[in-house]
């Protein structure tokens, strides 16, 4: 296994993300940059946290399929929200398009980003 989830009996457990985790030895880390809601052309797919959440972690799985790896690949996720996003759309947007694949994560409540209309913008570190 490349990722290992690690979730310790001392600390709260959450079945959305992991406590830590552990990536084997050798691996090569490849880091994703800010992924945002827009389209292949730039364009900001919608004004709500929902539709910018999905296309912001479809972004991200494509740069992942992009070397052959998946959401299993990834060993910390930063998920940096604006005051204005609802991190409840936030949630649903990653439970369909994440799935039950949970890492270490963090969430952030930003002032802005930027693009004054970006609510979201996701980045990660992958292990293959």
């Amino acid at each position: 296994m490349v990722v290992i989830k690690i979730n310790t009996a001392s600390v709260h457990r959450n079945v959305a993300f992991a406590q830590g985790t552990l990536v084997d030895p050798g691996r090569r880390l490849m880091f994703i940059g800010g992924q945002n809601g827009v389209d292949q052309r730039g364009r900001i797919v919608g004004a709500d946290t929902l539709s910018q959440t999905r296309q912001a972690l479809r972004n991200l799985l494509a740069v992942l399929a992009e070397v052959g790896a998946t959401q299993e690949n990834v060993a910390k996720m930063t998920v940096h929200l604006t005051e204005s996003a609802d991190l409840s759309e936030a949630y649903a947007a990653s439970a369909s398009e994440w799935g039950q694949h949970p890492t270490a994560v963090t969430v952030l409540r930003v002032a802005g980003l930027a693009n004054p209309e970006f609510l979201v913008e996701i980045d990660a570190v992958a292990a293959l």
